[in-house]
This record gives C-alpha cells, sequence and structure tokens, in this order.
C-alpha cells in the first residue's frame, strides 16, 4: 500500500519518526510491525518497522534510526511532508500481550528504536485492564536520544481517555549509558544490581507475578533473555503464552 507522509521529526542527528495516512483496511495488534520503506530504482526497498501509533488512530506512525550507508534509512531520513512510503497490508510480530499469561507487573524493556513497539502498547486500554502496574524502561546511550519516548509518555498524562490510568499504573525510567543522568547504566546492570527495583518500589523479577517484553538491539536481548531463563521465565510465542517475549524480527536496525 502506498501511504502519504503526513508529518517528519528529526529527533537527533540520528533519529526521526514520520507519521504517515493509514489504509482503513490496515489492521494490526498494538505491538506489531509491518514491512514499511520507499521505491529505489523502480522496485520497493522494505524494513521492518513496528506500528508506535495504537491501532485506533486513524494515522500510522514510525521511530527510525539513520544508518549513515544504510540502503534504507540512508533515504528515509530525508522524507519531507507529502511524500509517498510503502507499508506492507499485514502486520505480524510476537510483542502483543496475548502473546504472555496473566500476571500481575508489564515490565517493557526496550533499547534505542526498540521502544517503538511499546509506544504502542502503553496507549492500549487493554493493557491497563490486564496488568495493576506498566513499567517501561528505555536504554539509550545520550539523553536526547530519550527525547521520542519521553514525549510520548508525557503526552499520555493528558490523554483524553487513559490519563487516569496512566498516571495510577505507568512507570517511565529512561536510562543512559554514556552520560550523567538520573538513571546510569545498562539495563541487565540495573536489574543484577537491583537498582531498578529501589528506584520503582517494586520488588525483582519474579515469575509468579511479572510479564516481560523485550526489544532492542540483539546484545541486550541475549543478555536480558538469558537472566529471565535463570530466574524460570519461560518464553511466548503465537502458540503458546509465556513470561515474557522478545523481538526476532530485527534488531534495532
Amino acid at each position: 500500500m502506498e501511504e502519504r507522509v503526513l508529518a517528519v521529526h528529526h529527533w537527533t542527528d540520528r533519529l526521526f519518526s514520520f507519521t504517515t495516512t493509514r489504509d482503513s483496511g490496515f489492521r494490526f495488534r498494538n505491538g506489531e510491525f509491518t514491512m514499511t520503506g520507499i521505491k529505489v530504482d523502480g522496485k520497493p526497498l522494505l524494513r521492518a518497522y513496528s506500528v508506535a501509533s495504537p491501532n485506533y488512530e486513524e494515522t500510522l506512525e514510525f521511530y527510525s534510526i539513520k544508518v549513515p550507508n544504510g540502503p534504507l534509512t540512508s533515504r528515509l531520513q530525508h522524507l519531507k511532508e507529502g511524500d509517498t512510503v510503502i507499508v506492507g497490508r499485514k502486520a505480524t510480530g510476537t510483542l502483543v500481550i496475548d502473546n504472555l499469561r496473566e500476571g500481575k507487573n508489564l515490565y517493557l524493556l526496550a533499547t534505542g528504536t526498540g521502544v517503538a513497539p511499546f509506544l504502542s502498547i502503553i496507549r492500549d486500554p487493554e493493557t491497563y485492564d490486564r496488568f495493576e502496574k506498566i513499567v517501561l524502561v528505555h536504554g539509550c546511550r545520550q539523553i536526547a536520544e530519550l527525547a521520542y519516548g519521553e514525549s510520548m509518555v508525557k503526552a499520555l498524562h493528558d490523554h483524553e481517555f487513559l490519563a487516569d490510568e496512566v498516571k495510577a499504573k505507568l512507570f517511565y525510567y529512561p536510562t543512559v549509558t554514556r552520560e550523567p543522568f538520573i538513571h546510569e547504566g545498562r539495563i541487565s546492570k540495573l536489574i543484577d544490581d537491583g537498582q531498578l527495583f529501589a528506584d520503582i518500589g517494586l520488588p525483582p523479577l519474579d515469575k509468579s507475578r511479572d510479564r516481560v517484553m523485550l526489544c532492542g538491539s540483539t546484545q541486550m536481548m541475549v543478555d536480558l533473555k538469558s537472566r529471565l531463563v535463570e530466574r524460570g521465565f519461560e518464553e511466548g510465542n503465537h502458540g503458546e503464552a509465556g513470561d515474557f517475549v522478545l523481538e526476532k524480527a530485527f534488531a534495532e536496525r
């Protein structure tokens, strides 16, 4: 499907988001991705992109890194209002709450552009119906790279329908690794030394009550998956719900 670009926002020299029109027949579950891109020399050049906007909105929003020599992102970063992009007809992915067993707390652990599917999930009323607490942890190298996620969370506090639920249930925990900040260090370290749980006032991860979603760099997902498996967490998928899920289709591009 060809969609029209409605807006482009450059958050840093490495990160940008863009909003497009949405075909009335395009359906997706919050947390899923679709193949998105542009035509190059008359042929579609597509990559997997999570939909950052919730499935009840009339537009689609995507969040992307700029790879200097990347076949797609080196071109995609020059998008402007009115341009055309290709959006796949089908959405898929494992980062949907239906793939998780019932639980008390939901941890959404992301690095970089991996925060995109979680921005869809934290704007889903069903997420708040199912879980007592939702913890969005976003790890980046620098403070400026947190801006997109931070702006989305901030806007939720004034959301017409979700504001009260968000204020009562959502913890937003940004952390950086290369600058002084209120929270510093890799997500794995913050889990290992207990700092994350001390800061948010919740007990350490326990499979009897906690459910986890992972999205980000390959190394981050390997590190965190091993910690979850050590604690007895079982991975879920479309066939069988589990204690945690991760997105295998792509790592941070």
